[in-house]
């Protein structure tokens, strides 16, 4: 361990957390709202001004509503819809969104500056204590079992000694703790892009990204929320004599894609880049861990960086909560990396091949495409299925963890406007902690107090379809329902039928919600101990008779399993442009 200065272990977080991009910023923000100290530290000078990432997905503004922040963030986007294909002056095709197999509130992708969407997190995390100590670099750091022992240097100079439990490494494509922690970030290097940001005089659409194609190369246009403006993405001339000599070269090629009139002004950033294609074999050694692009850096085509890192972070942070906390053993801690470097390597693979596609470097290939879509534009059923590919790929709405979990939140926007149960099962997902949902006909009130007492402060155990002390079972006819004089513990009502549905949760059975939103487990038989198992398999811990969880409320939850389950400088994230992944 590192020496520590007398008094420091007084005030020692739980966690340390480096790096204040979106990445860090979300794992602070998660690791607080689960009850445990936090300090954040970046070398920046400051919050980043200059544009990276833009787009975020619909897994990840479901993961914002978790959080609590989703409205502010919608409020500084502009939600994209479709992806039109341009060529040599004209229209191919124009593919709209399909989600009609992955039901969301969130139906689009979100444009929105990551330096604004960083403001809202960082003003999230103050709220729940945490501020972001700027000018603060990690130097050195090293371990033992019992803590990790950090030394920060800051911008005038003095130095400090930290000891924390835990040390969560979001640091960057650049990471001094991936690096300290020798883990090597395998892959290759690809492809020199140009991306600049600019205002454009344009008649295309701005609910559309657009890829370009002419025969001095692609380009992409993807729409900022402000007015007029646009990130550019050029893969083919990557010279950069001056901003005007830039805006020129773009205004010609997008003439020359789109038949249409067009003027660029000079461009307010410009970043020439060459594609990093790597990542590392796992995320966790000992007490560190690493996050976002300090684990995975890759092409910019599909625009998901900025997502992949912030479901790492919130995948991480309420399994390391519950350890801390004591609810859960450290094995589950290793199901991190287990979920989420699969996650990583997939990335790779979609974005190495939605770098491709983007570029498009090959005539030939290019020929077929245009007769290909030619005929699409004709096969509304087959046009509907490339569609749902695209979402599928993008959206990260169908992942599935190791042992079939799966998203339980999947209701539209209408539906939910709709439905009671729904609205209660999705307001009950903003409060940390694991969710065990039971028919209301499964158990009478004193099976269901019991459930709830067995894992206080860890566990919310909510009855479906219940009204509690006011109204009538929760259904109609049930057998041993609850009686409509006991109330049951925390009545879900759901007057309608439509969450137990969408849940398939049916006389007899129950649903297990992870604190993330994963569907954990269920089962047809509430009475069996399967809730209980289930919580096991992911090494919960229940509080000893008497016992009370330790903080406000909990997050106890565990390793892989369910019903059989098996900074940098103020940014971690890589500029983006959207194209389609498969």
């Amino acid at each position: 361990m590192a020496a520590v200065r007398p008094g420091a272990r007084d005030r020692a977080p739980t966690v340390l957390v480096v790096g204040a991009g979106p990445v860090g910023l979300t794992a602070a923000h998660e690791l607080a709202r689960h009850g445990l100290s936090v300090r954040l530290v970046d070398a920046a000078d400051g919050p980043a001004t200059t544009s990276r990432a833009l787009a975020t997905h619909a897994r990840t503004l479901e993961t914002y509503d978790q959080m609590g922040v989703v409205d502010e963030i919608l409020d500084r986007g502009r939600r994209v819809e479709h992806f039109t294909l341009h060529q040599n002056g004209r229209r191919l095709i124009r593919f709209d969104t399909d989600y009609t197999r992955l039901p969301t509130r969130f139906p689009f992708t979100l444009m929105v500056d990551q330096a604004l969407a960083e403001g809202v997190l960082r003003e999230a995390a103050a709220r729940r204590g945490v501020e972001v100590e700027w000018g603060t670099r990690l130097e050195a750091f090293d371990q033992d079992e019992r803590g990790v022992g950090a030394r920060l240097r800051r911008a005038d100079g003095a130095t400090e000694t930290v000891t924390a439990d835990w040390l969560v490494g979001c640091d960057g494509g650049h990471s001094t703790i991936r690096k300290s922690l020798g883990l090597p970030l395998v892959g290759d290097s690809a492809e020199t892009w140009l991306i600049a940001d600019a205002v454009v005089d344009c008649a295309l659409s701005r609910s559309s990204i657009h890829w370009i194609r002419t025969r001095l190369g692609t380009v992409m246009m993807v729409p900022f929320p402000e007015p007029g403006k646009w990130r550019l993405l050029d893969t083919a001339d990557v010279s950069y004599p001056d901003d005007e000599a830039v805006a020129r070269r773009f205004e010609h090629k997008i003439r020359l894609g789109t038949g249409r009139t067009v003027r660029v002004e000079r461009p307010s950033w410009v970043s020439v880049f060459t594609i990093q294609q790597r990542m590392i074999p796992r995320m966790r050694v000992g007490r560190c861990f690493v996050a976002g692009d300090a684990a995975h850096v890759h092409s910019p085509a599909s625009g998901q960086g900025l997502n992949t890192g912030v479901q790492d972070a919130f995948n991480l942070s309420w399994k390391l909560a519950a350890v801390a906390r004591g609810e859960a053993d450290d094995a589950l801690l290793d199901s991190y990396g287990a979920e989420r470097v699969p996650v990583g390597a997939e990335l790779l693979r979609s974005t190495r091949f939605a770098t491709v596609m983007v570029q498009l470097r090959s005539r030939a290939l290019a020929s077929a495409l245009r007769a290909m879509f030619t005929l699409v534009r004709l096969l509304s059923p087959v046009k509907s299925r490339i569609e749902r590919k695209i979402m599928g790929g993008m959206s990260a709405l169908g992942l599935t963890y190791p042992g079939d979990v799966t998203r339980a939140c999947t209701v539209t926007e209408r539906d939910l406007e709709r439905s009671p149960g729904w609205r209660e099962f999705v307001a009950a997902l903003r409060e940390p902690g694991w969710t065990l949902l039971v028919h209301a006909g499964s158990a009478r009130a004193a099976e269901l107090a019991r459930a709830r007492e067995a894992w206080p402060g860890t566990v919310r155990v909510r009855a479906v379809g219940a009204t509690g002390a006011t109204g009538a079972t929760g259904a109609v006819g049930a057998v041993g329902a609850v009686p409509a004089d006991a109330a049951a513990p925390d009545p879900l009502p759901d007057p309608d039928g439509r969450l137990r549905a969408g849940l398939g949760l049916r006389e007899g059975g129950w649903v297990l919600v992870r604190p993330d939103g994963y569907r954990a487990a269920s089962g047809t038989d509430f009475t069996d101990g399967g809730p209980e198992r289930a919580l096991r398999a992911y090494g919960a811990k229940a509080p000893a008779a008497g016992d009370t969880a330790p903080g406000d409320t909990a997050a106890g939850d565990t390793a892989a399993g369910d019903t059989a389950p098996g900074g940098t400088a103020a940014g971690d994230t890589a500029p983006d442009v959207s194209a389609p992944a498969t």
